[in-house]
């Protein structure tokens, strides 16, 4: 695939192209077919971010066009897929409207910028295939019908089902392009995701950091005889202290945040991403409640030496400090509420790695309810 900038380099990883930029290339091919009677065999698009490429085009069943996605060195689930693009250009002015064809979701759930019922093309991808579409015909109304080959499986390793998204993909894109790795990718996409939990009007949301913390806390909580239903489970990787100003902003009022001691005792340290390359302090957080709590030196050495949480929550049992769980669990839940300014109510619950309570701030049965 030509680039036409020669800039387009992260670091030392390959950036790519989104979903949204084939759909729109395959679009501009679609309708130049129809109108010139040849298909080309490569289109330019220029990206919402100013980037230009120069794609090599498939020609499928007249007037369907393909463009195949290439995300660089982003290991994204959609590289290397088809993107196909069906246009029917009408006779008189109108609107574009799209379609959902093989492998294309459609929105199920509110709370995601498309209506419920349309197929899953978000607003850039919409305005970039309409901006070609118009550029080509003019104002014409046409029918868009997107595909991907395959996409129904594909989605089932994204976000989709949990969103709201059933049967297949969307075609996504802000910027036009695939940024290797992009953090910013991913905290969009769980914003999405809490976006639509919290459409869904729930008693508390319970942030869990990944499947198996959910499925912890899934049990745990219905040992406790809590309904389910009343909860939405949002998986927030790392980005606790983001997903929290999220939440604010989305005036969510309750939030359980639950799952395992290890990576959630850094909460009690104001340690809000989770994730070990940006902070640890595990080990300074427990010695500090289990000094506060008493031990003498010995033990909170052995704390310090501790290579995980579990080998010092071995340790804090059989010298009968098992409260601090609960200590530390209540200030985790202050640091909490302290970075939504005090907006919603917080609670933390830690589990072991068997699923057990280690801990959980006083006020978790006032949230859970």
């Amino acid at each position: 695939m030509m680039r036409t900038d020669g800039g387009q380099l992260a670091g030392n990883l390959r950036e790519g192209f989104t979903t949204g930029t084939c759909a729109a290339a395959a679009a501009q091919a679609s309708v130049r077919w129809q109108l010139s009677g040849q298909c080309p065999k490569a289109v330019e698009i220029e990206t919402p971010s100013g980037r230009i490429f120069h794609l090599p085009v498939i020609p499928k069943l007249f007037p369907a066009c393909a463009v195949f996605k290439d995300a660089g060195d982003d290991p994204d689930v959609t590289d290397g897929c088809e993107v196909i693009v069906r246009v029917t250009l009408l006779e008189e002015k109108g609107d574009v409207h799209f379609n959902a064809g093989e492998g294309i979701g459609r929105v199920t759930r509110p709370g995601l910028k498309i209506p419920v019922g349309e197929a899953a093309v978000n607003p850039v991808p919409r305005q970039m295939i309409e901006k070609e579409i118009r550029r080509c015909a003019g104002n014409v109304g046409a029918e868009v019908e997107i595909s991907i080959p395959g996409g129904d499986r594909l989605a089932a390793k994204t976000f989709n089902p949990r969103i709201g998204v059933e049967g297949g993909l969307s075609i996504l894109g802000t910027s036009g392009i695939v940024r290797p790795m992009s953090e910013a990718a991913v905290v969009d996409s769980l914003k999405i995701y809490l976006s639509v939990a919290a459409a869904a009007d729930p008693e508390y949301i319970c942030f869990v950091l990944g499947e198996t913390g959910e499925r912890r806390m899934r049990e745990w909580l219905t040992v406790q005889k809590k309904d389910l239903t009343r909860a939405e489970f949002v998986q927030i990787s790392n980005y606790v202290g983001l997903m929290l100003d999220e939440a604010s902003r989305l005036q969510v009022k309750k939030i359980l945040i639950g799952g395992f001691a290890g990576k959630l005792v850094k909460l009690a340290a104001d340690i809000m991403n989770t994730h070990s390359h940006v902070a640890d302090g595990r080990m300074e957080t427990i010695c500090t409640f289990a000094a506060l709590a008493g031990a003498g030196r010995e033990v909170i050495e052995m704390l310090y030496e501790c290579r995980t949480v579990t080998a010092a929550v071995k340790i804090l049992k059989d010298h009968g400090l098992e409260n601090i769980w609960g200590l530390i669990s209540e200030k985790a839940a202050e640091k909490c509420r302290f970075r939504m300014g005090g907006d919603g109510d917080v609670a933390v619950v830690l589990l072991d790695e068997s699923g057990r309570l280690l801990g959980k701030s006083r006020n978790t049965e006032a949230v859970t309810g």
